[in-house]
């Protein structure tokens, strides 16, 4: 009776603490940026992170998400990158982990990134 106890509590603990989102989708999207024309710095954070075409790893977070595209003799375009409810997260609803949703708030996997590509056209200076 006490093992069984004892494992009853664990596995609620355990449930209770999950964060499904960050475990099963990761706190990361891999986004690809095109530019006409070819070969802008894709900058994000202030890091730069690519040469277009590329694609990118670019980790989620809760606030405004914007991304830099800088090439010689072009306008620097600043893009906002949009995003959606990622329903992995429901998962800690239905088992009842308040601390969970708590985990994937911070580490931004609340959300996801989509779409996941951009196509920017750059203006010539």
């Amino acid at each position: 009776m006490k093992r069984t106890l004892s494992l009853v509590l664990g596995l609620s603990i355990v449930l209770s603490t999950t964060s499904c989102a960050t475990i099963f989708t990761g706190t990361k999207d891999s986004i690809a940026f095109t530019t006409t024309p070819e070969g802008a710095k894709v900058i994000h954070k202030g890091v730069e992170k690519c040469l277009t075409p590329c694609t990118a790893e670019i980790p989620r977070g809760l606030g405004k998400q914007m991304v830099m595209f800088q090439k010689e003799g072009f306008e620097t375009k600043e893009v906002k990158l949009t995003k959606t409810f990622n329903p992995v997260t429901l998962l800690n609803i239905l088992l009842g982990g308040a601390i969970g949703v708590g985990i994937d708030a911070a580490t931004g996997s609340l959300t996801k990134y989509s779409p996941k590509s951009y196509t920017v056209d750059l203006e010539s200076k």
